[in-house]
């Protein structure tokens, strides 16, 4: 069995003591060849190893794990990303697309997050973009996403999203530009992460950007047309929330 050596950056003392005996006991083939505790720490030592695997905290005491990379840009390690149970965190890396292990972690976390380490493509610098304006200013509406394709992963802008429609358990995006792009994540799980972002659900198979919303049609059922002509169905329990939604506009 090959080993592979890592290198664990947390600023918690019990947090890494905790990741560090883990580690140990139940994954022989991981040889830990260094710790950190801040992004100054985390520096110095990425700058005399290069492990295989990174453990890296988002948040540290005098910065953040974007810090570090930022500093060694050509790093080549797999990234583990650890983050404590903060929503904010957590909808960030839904919307980056990237893994992460969320403290406290369970033995099947660990075991999965190793596991896609072993076997994973890194993250883009785009995807890392995302992540990070998604963390540092939380309160800020992101400008991106990260959309995992069946063979690639693509970020786009959210103003360029018309709408979203589901498609079993996939969903398509219909972008400004003509674009159609297939991902392998429920209309629900997008719709969770973007209605707080002038995204409206306005039926079970349809999610639509508000801004690219032209009139609402209530005859016939209760309709959309969109400004590219497109129409829309809007559900009978939708239509008060849809009249509601365009009176702000």
């Amino acid at each position: 069995m090959k080993k592979l050596t890592a290198i664990l950056v947390d600023d918690m003392p019990t947090a890494l003591e905790m990741l560090q005996k883990d580690l140990t006991q139940r994954y022989p083939e991981i040889e830990i060849i260094g710790t950190a505790k801040s992004v100054v720490e985390a520096s110095k030592l990425l700058r005399k190893e290069q492990p295989d695997i990174l453990f890296l905290d988002i948040m540290l005491g005098d910065g953040t794990g974007f810090d570090v990379l930022e500093i060694h840009p050509n790093l080549s390690s797999k990234i583990i990303f650890v983050t404590a149970s903060d929503e904010y965190a957590i909808k960030a890396f839904k919307f980056a697309a990237i893994d992460y292990v969320l403290k406290p972690y369970s033995d099947e976390d660990l075991a999965n997050a190793i596991s896609k380490a072993k076997n994973q493509i890194q993250p883009d610098k785009e995807q890392l973009s995302v992540l990070q304006q998604s963390i540092t200013k939380p309160n800020q509406r992101p400008k991106k996403i990260s959309l995992h394709t069946s063979d690639k992963i693509m970020v786009v802008s959210l103003d360029d999203i018309i709408r979203c429609q589901s498609d079993n358990n996939y969903t398509e995006f219909f972008m400004s530009d003509g674009q159609k792009i297939l991902v392998g994540k429920t209309l629900k799980h997008f719709s969770d992460m973007l209605k707080e972002y002038d995204f409206l659900r306005v039926h079970q198979s349809h999610l639509i950007n508000i801004q690219y919303i032209k009139e609402f049609i209530k005859s016939d059922g209760g309709y959309l047309v969109l400004k590219n002509k497109t129409t829309i169905p809007v559900s009978v329990r939708k239509k008060n929330e849809v009249i509601t939604v365009l009176e702000k506009i």
